[in-house]
């Protein structure tokens, strides 16, 4: 069978199609703004003086980066509901166990990246803070976390679009999302050509925009610091003189 340009159009805006990525979006973004609250304060704990806590979190740290994605998502949809009856019940949907496991396994993953963004900065800068009398909060929130921000949003969005994309495994646990349903799709028509080119534009058209954000947002946060380094470049510059004329010069 050839490409149906007609099948694929009809695809493309298919309403169950539009639903699954539209699950797929939302799955995403609630893992994400959920992982990125809670890998802050993970991220602080890794460096904790507290040796209980730094190891506590070590293992977890340890142990969600080590589990694939899907055998977390099994384990939460199948083996939760033997370990604890309160996850027979019916609010216990598959979206909730996507973002259970994604969020466990997107905590681990950007608690890892906070961490080392915010050893990358010297002492130094909360010297400094210091010295200007700021306390210890108001130097961590001025100072060194728009810093570690900055350092770590090239890798906290390369998550997100990582995320994105192994929402796609949920189909393990019968969450309609978009691979879910382009899969339901083509066993109903065996339409495998045209589904699967709509399920790779979407996902295109996604990881694009993600990718434009991305960009948006490194400008918007490297462009104080830009005019900054411009400025003191422009403040040390001596001022360019002719050179003397020579006495053959001056008589011309």
């Amino acid at each position: 069978m050839l490409f149906d340009p007609t099948i694929f159009l009809e695809a493309l805006v298919s309403p169950a199609l539009i639903q699954g990525a539209l699950t797929t979006i939302g799955l995403s973004i609630c893992v994400q703004v959920t992982a990125f609250a809670l890998c802050l304060p993970v991220a602080i704990g890794l460096s904790s003086k507290r040796a209980a806590v730094r190891w506590v979190l070590l293992a977890y740290v340890w142990l969600f980066r080590s589990a694939p994605m899907i055998l977390v998502l099994l384990f939460i949809w199948n083996g939760l509901p033997q370990l604890f009856p309160i996850f027979r019940s019916s609010w216990f949907t598959p979206f909730l166990a996507a973002y259970i496991g994604m969020t466990l396994v997107g905590v681990a993953y950007n608690a890892e990246i906070m961490r080392a963004a915010l050893g990358s900065l010297g002492a130094g800068q909360r010297e400094a803070a210091a010295a200007l009398g700021l306390t210890r909060f108001q130097a961590f929130r001025l100072v060194v976390l728009p810093q570690a921000m900055r350092i770590a949003l090239p890798s906290l969005m390369n998550e997100f679009i990582s995320l994105l994309k192994s929402t796609s495994l949920a189909y393990t646990i019968s969450l309609r999302e978009l691979m879910t349903t382009t899969s339901l799709s083509i066993s109903a028509s065996f339409r495998f050509t045209e589904w699967y080119a709509c399920a790779f534009l979407y996902y295109l058209v996604m990881v694009s925009i993600l990718t434009l954000a991305q960009s948006w947002i490194e400008r918007r946060m490297s462009a104080p610091y830009s005019r900054k380094s411009n400025d003191r470049n422009s403040g040390l510059q001596p001022a360019r003189t002719a050179p003397p004329l020579n006495g053959s010069a001056q008589n011309l």
